[in-house]
């Protein structure tokens, strides 16, 4: 039977990269109703400040399903007790199989070993399936705790 494994990683790895980019990708793409460019990847990568997904200011997680990378998340500590939830995705073809509940356990476990009590995230109006996701997991919809062009609706749960 294969079963999900998931652990810290560098956000830099081969694994990781490739997931961010297809990430950023699937986002853009459904943004912007078309697909991203390379180039477009590229730039929205360039400076996103995932370098700070490493302790003591965040964590970086892959998860494998099998010998597979399938999905990948961050948790940036936004204060001493405030961690957000960013870059949580799953490869398509490993939907469906509990992958996104398990890595969204896990990401909390890492945000509690680096201090904090609360989670929240943001994220936009048409991610259907990530609100879905949030508000399975027993997250709730705060208000705005920051503000940017692709933050319409923001989530948070006590850890």
């Amino acid at each position: 039977m294969t079963t999900w494994t998931l652990a810290p990683e560098a956000f830099d790895s081969s694994d990781a990269s490739a997931l961010r980019r297809e990430y950023y990708d699937e986002v853009a793409s459904r943004y912007w109703q078309r697909s991203a460019t390379a180039e477009e990847i590229d730039q929205g990568l360039s400076g996103d400040g995932a370098e700070q997904l490493t302790p003591p200011t965040g964590q970086f997680v892959v998860g494998r399903y099998g010998t597979k990378a399938a999905a990948c998340g961050g948790v940036l500590m936004l204060d001493a007790e405030r961690a957000e939830l960013t870059r949580v995705f799953l490869r398509r073809a490993f939907r469906g199989r509990r992958g996104a509940g398990i890595l969204l356990e896990t990401l909390e476990s890492e945000a509690r070993k680096l201090g904090a009590r609360w989670m929240v995230l943001n994220t936009r109006l048409d991610l259907i399936e990530a609100r879905k996701l949030y508000v399975r997991n027993g997250y709730a919809e705060i208000p705005a705790y920051c503000s940017g062009p692709y933050m319409e609706i923001w989530y948070g749960k006590e850890l």
